[in-house]
């Protein structure tokens, strides 16, 4: 339920207001050299503050409580605690009356009977892709050097412009969602299987863990179904499976064919909007109007290209230790 992978096996946990929320990482081979600097760029680059994000700062320094020893992942699981210091819960309390629409506020009373930490969001909360980037760091490293996942915000409010849309949203007081690319650069062939092991579906599942994501498409995507096929077909220009084109976006029949890994996801905007809104009133039970209060992101896009890169990280280095292209020591 809270695990993914199989071999690099990434299982989460916590609570957006709880004391702290982890991570443990089975599967890791041993020797690789990891300190708590390493996850601090990509840890960064998820943090809000910035414009347009939450203004909840945490620290976010990642604490390695185990599998990691003089510096170097020892083949055991690696657990890491992030501490959640700056909360504010009472902001969520009339939620419990208010469930905001478009959020897991609802479903999430009808699925644990009432007994769910509502604050910030609890499980569901984004607070958790902490966890997310900080097993994307350490798969990442797994990759190595020679390839590189990198992951881009391309539209934000139905804008090319990620500035203009923003602006856009600022305006109208009102959230915004995007579009986030990622491209996988130096995969070898033969990575996924066919059916549900594709690279397309592995990398899909991982996709949607992250809160907010509501569409996938890889390569032409969604245009290909206005392409004829000699306009979609990339044709092969050498032994090692270069293409002219990459409508396919490097993957074939499930299985990478050596061209960029590419894919696009959907983003949807911010539940939690500024904006009055109407939903049921649990203790009425009637409609009513009410306004969100507290602390999120304006446009959650923003955040995400770092998460999208993590998740595909995860995905690719199981690939790789399935297939045996990574040896279990380092």
């Amino acid at each position: 339920m809270n695990g993914f992978g199989r071999i690099f096996r990434v299982n989460v946990f916590g609570e957006s207001h709880g004391a702290s929320v982890g991570v443990n990482i089975d599967g890791v081979p041993a020797g690789i050299p990891l300190q708590q600097e390493d996850f601090l760029p990509d840890l960064e680059r998820r943090k809000g503050g910035a414009r347009g994000t939450t203004p909840r700062k945490e620290e976010d320094l990642p604490f390695i409580k185990s599998g990691v020893f003089n510096d170097r992942t020892t083949g055991a699981p690696i657990t890491i605690l992030f501490e959640n210091n700056n909360t504010r819960s009472a902001d969520y309390e009339k939620l419990r009356e208010f469930p905001r629409p478009g959020h897991a506020d609802f479903v999430a009373t009808q699925k644990f009977g009432g007994f769910e930490d509502y604050r910030g969001g609890g499980h569901f909360s984004g607070r958790l892709t902490l966890n997310l980037v900080a097993a994307g760091v350490i798969a990442k490293k797994i990759l190595g050097s020679n390839i590189t996942v990198t992951a881009a915000l391309k539209e934000v409010g139905g804008y090319a412009d990620p500035e203009e849309g923003l602006e856009a949203a600022i305006a109208a007081k009102d959230s915004v969602g995007g579009i986030v690319e990622c491209v996988v650069d130096g995969l070898p062939i033969g990575l996924g299987e066919p059916f549900f092991d594709s690279v397309e579906s592995c990398i899909a599942h991982a996709a949607f863990s992250i809160p907010a994501i509501k569409g996938i498409e890889f390569g032409a995507g969604f245009a290909a179904a206005r392409m004829k096929g000699l306009e979609h077909n990339d044709p092969i220009l050498d032994a090692t499976g270069k293409t002219a084109t990459n409508h396919a976006g490097g993957v074939v029949g499930g299985i990478t064919n050596g061209n960029p890994l590419v894919f696009r996801v959907a983003v949807k905007p911010t539940s939690s909007t500024p904006k009055e809104q109407h939903t049921l009133n649990i203790k009425s039970g009637e409609v009513e109007s009410f306004s969100v209060k507290g602390r999120h992101d304006l446009c959650i896009a923003l955040r995400v290209p770092v998460v999208l890169e993590s998740v595909t990280a995860m995905v690719l280095a199981d690939l790789m230790l399935l297939e045996q292209r990574v040896k279990r020591i380092f």
